[in-house]
């Protein structure tokens, strides 16, 4: 199991984890992941007019919760984790990490999310301790509190075995554990999950979801995209859904659906779209 820790370090002591009980996590309300009338445009090329990838989008994300992130190839899923992620700049608009702006506190918003996608970006020359000790140095964290988080991560992610072997040598399901372990070592409280088990089999899909339920657990707020319906039932309290860049339709899609799957639901949704659509062409 985890144990949510705090790395704040006093004057004239090391910077060591100090663990606490899941039952004295200060469980809250707190909004997490943050967005308002988030927009990101990319310029095309012999056009005045460029592309919208996100159009105005706004949506919270509270503490504890666990959000899917659903729609099609393009609809701007990825493009929206990246803006919160601050690996792109929002056109207009505004998208907050735990209280931390995307564009004028991005150190922060770093320090308090960790980003998994379906690649995995992990070094082929770098064994697990390697690259884990790599990151917690990049995070600030000295050379104990590393040790000690990574050898909790590995026992919890079953890494164990694998800590001394080379990158190259690890399969893709053990990459993306190692991926995850990556992403919790500086014990993030927000995740943001990009498409997290494609390419994995199911053994090693169905532990990922187990470690996410478990995080969730702890008090942690995930943002999780996926094309796998049946991933985000599992795992998600609600879900957000984007078609074109724009916000569709966000909630429990259980309320009011009793019965009804995410799947059939989605498909409900946008096939109740498309006859509107349709009819509106005078169809």
């Amino acid at each position: 199991m985890f144990f949510i820790t705090s790395w704040k370090k006093e004057p004239g002591r090391k910077c060591r984890p100090a663990p606490l009980t899941a039952k004295a996590f200060p469980f809250s309300r707190a909004r997490m992941i943050e967005t308002k009338n988030l927009t990101k445009t990319f310029p095309v090329p012999g056009s005045k007019d460029p592309f919208v990838a996100v159009n105005k989008l706004s949506f919270q994300v509270q503490q504890g919760e666990v959000v899917g992130l659903l729609g099609a190839n393009g609809a701007g899923k990825t493009t929206t984790m990246r803006v919160l992620c601050t690996l792109l700049a929002p056109t207009s608009g505004s998208a907050s990490i735990a209280g931390f702006d995307v564009i004028s506190q991005p150190d922060q918003v770093r320090s308090s999310l960790g980003f998994v996608s379906a690649s995995t970006g992990i070094y082929d020359r770098f064994t697990p301790l390697e690259l884990l000790d790599y990151h917690g140095q990049l995070h600030g964290m000295e050379k104990a509190a590393i040790q000690e988080r990574a050898g909790e991560i590995f026992a919890t992610l079953g890494l164990e075995q694998y800590r001394n072997r080379l990158g190259a040598k690890l399969s893709t399901g053990t990459r993306q554990k190692l991926s995850l372990a990556r992403a919790l070592l500086h014990n993030p409280p927000v995740l943001v999950l990009d498409e997290p088990t494609a390419g994995l089999d199911l053994i090693s899909s169905l532990s990922f979801l187990e470690t996410i339920l478990a995080l969730k657990g702890e008090g942690k707020t995930v943002l999780y995209s996926s094309h796998q319906c049946e991933e985000v039932e599992k795992i998600c309290d609600r879900v957000l859904i984007l078609e074109d860049g724009q916000k569709i339709w966000f909630g429990n899609w259980r309320e009011g659906n009793p019965g009804l799957g995410l799947g059939d639901f989605f498909q409900k949704l946008m096939g109740e779209r498309k006859t509107q659509e349709v009819r509106s062409l005078g169809c």
